[in-house]
């Protein structure tokens, strides 16, 4: 298994988010999206079905009756009701506590000093675990560039 950090500057959540969620499911993989509280799990709903005017990414939340059929689900839980492949972080979770996917993706935003703080916080929980983790900041040119 291994952890990738994003760390948020120049591009926003709604920009960045649909794109991994894209690359993810091409590889054919299912996903799992937590965030809290549930009202954030709502916005991620509704801007995956707006983010683009002609797509949109196949998903659900926990509380959908066929959330165990979705490609993507989005919770404020641990349970991994789609029996996902990859899970993404959004600012909260705690990532040494998941166990069995392919990748873990803590994603948090660089300008909010209380998200920096518990992203510190998970880095040095998968350390402790002895997660393999890498960390990502965006470059000026809004690209990734891998600085640990």
């Amino acid at each position: 298994m291994e952890l990738l950090f994003y760390h948020l500057e120049r591009a926003p959540l709604e920009r960045v988010l649909p794109d991994l969620l894209s690359r993810s499911l091409s590889k054919g993989w299912r996903a799992i999206v937590e965030a809290s509280p549930f009202e954030r799990v709502e916005a991620i709903d509704a801007m995956l079905w707006t983010y683009q005017d002609d797509s949109f990414l196949p998903h659900g939340t926990v509380k959908d009756e066929d959330a165990s059929s979705q490609p993507i689900v989005l919770t404020d839980s641990l349970e991994n009701s789609n029996n996902a492949d990859i899970r993404f972080f959004i600012d909260t979770g705690d990532v040494a506590a998941h166990q069995g996917y392919k990748r873990l993706v803590y994603i948090f935003n660089g300008n909010d000093e209380e998200a920096v703080s518990r992203a510190r916080l998970q880095w040095k929980a998968a350390k402790a675990a002895d997660i393999e983790a890498t960390y990502w900041q965006q470059t000026e040119a809004g690209r990734w560039e891998k600085k640990a």
